[in-house]
């Protein structure tokens, strides 16, 4: 199995610092909260979505087409 560690490692090289794991705090996508904060204060999205032609027809138009390219975008950041 896995070693379990309670408390943090220390460098070498200070004494001060302190190593912790805290992984399943932590998410992922906390980062792209910042990157949709400025997409709205400045509109970039939503210049775009004018430019869009949504082309697809029937019941498979679950998204909008600027919600699509949004996802698109923030997934390659």
């Amino acid at each position: 199995m896995g070693e379990s560690r309670k408390e943090g490692l220390r460098v070498t090289f200070d004494g001060r610092l302190k190593l912790e794991f805290h992984g399943s705090t932590v998410t992922t996508d906390a980062g792209l909260l910042a990157y949709r904060e400025l997409d709205e204060a400045l509109g970039m999205t939503v210049m775009g979505e004018g430019l869009l032609d949504d082309w697809r027809t029937g019941k498979n138009t679950r998204h909008s087409m600027m919600a699509l390219m949004r996802q698109s975008i923030f997934s390659r950041l």
